[in-house]
């Protein structure tokens, strides 16, 4: 985490949490969801509208990625300054770029390394590493094949409304907020 956000926090430390506002797609991409976007639906929903407006902006990618975590509810979040910002996930937290050689990496480009490999009834893969779970980003599902042949990575099948609690994270933390749970 950055050390202004840090500062922030301790300057600031009863600041509200925010839900709703940002969500992360099945591809990696930040999208900012406004009072328009919310309305249309869940960020997951599917509805045009409802995901809101892509994030384009390279320094503002590079700071929610620094300042991405998780809380002991699995609920994902940014820490922007003293207000942590809840997302809301199309998938899961993480999407992992694998390239021709197989190397692993998150969605905002930190190195990573292999655990296991899970696939779901759909057929879209997933890998657990040491930087946690998350989905293979579609434009590198070859790779991740060719990586299962050359490595001998063994796939696990897992049932994908299994993965939230097995893998200990909450799409919608506005959903839950809303139903009251903590």
């Amino acid at each position: 985490m950055d050390d202004i956000v840090k500062q922030a926090m301790a300057k600031w430390p009863n600041v509200p949490d925010c839900y709703g506002w940002l969500g992360l797609d099945a591809r990696g991409n930040w999208y900012m969801r406004d009072d328009q976007a919310q309305v249309c639906g869940s960020f997951a929903s599917g509805r045009p509208g409802a995901k809101g407006s892509m994030l384009q902006h390279a320094k503002l990618i590079e700071f929610i990625g620094r300042n991405y975590a998780s809380d002991a509810q699995g609920r994902w979040f940014f820490q922007n300054g003293p207000q942590r910002v809840y997302v809301e996930l199309e998938a899961t937290p993480q999407v992992w770029r694998i390239d021709s050689l197989g190397n692993i990496s998150t969605h905002d480009g930190k190195a990573t390394q292999f655990e296991r490999c899970l696939m779901d009834e759909h057929g879209w893969p997933y890998l657990q590493t040491s930087a946690g779970f998350g989905l293979v980003h579609t434009q590198d599902v070859g790779a991740l094949a060719a990586a299962i042949e050359h490595h001998g990575w063994p796939v696990e099948d897992v049932r994908i409304a299994d993965l939230p609690q097995r893998f200990a994270y909450c799409t919608s933390p506005q959903a839950q907020q809303a139903r009251g749970t903590p």
